[in-house]
């Protein structure tokens, strides 16, 4: 699993591991956990906003629930044989 870096504003880096990406409508998202695939852990789903100038990818956390929905909905039959909830 491709492991990214997360550096918050004034926070501590945080790592995360990357299960699966897509693009719908022209956004790029990826699902991401804080553990490694044999492990339980907490999924996110983010939601890439970077602009083409900017020399890192710049990414937020999916909160809108019609969006997380939809988004989810995908990953879901992207990842057959995994369960997430």
């Amino acid at each position: 699993m491709e492991k990214i870096v997360f550096r918050p504003d004034g926070e501590k880096e945080i790592a995360f591991y990357v299960l699966e990406q897509t693009t719908i409508g022209g956004n790029n998202y990826i699902l991401v956990t804080d553990s490694e695939a044999d492990e339980d852990g907490e999924a996110l789903i983010m939601k890439e906003i970077s602009t083409a100038d900017e020399t890192e990818n710049l990414y937020e956390i999916v909160e809108d629930i019609t969006e997380l929905d939809a988004v989810a909905a995908v990953f879901d039959s992207l990842l057959e044989d995994t369960t997430l909830s």
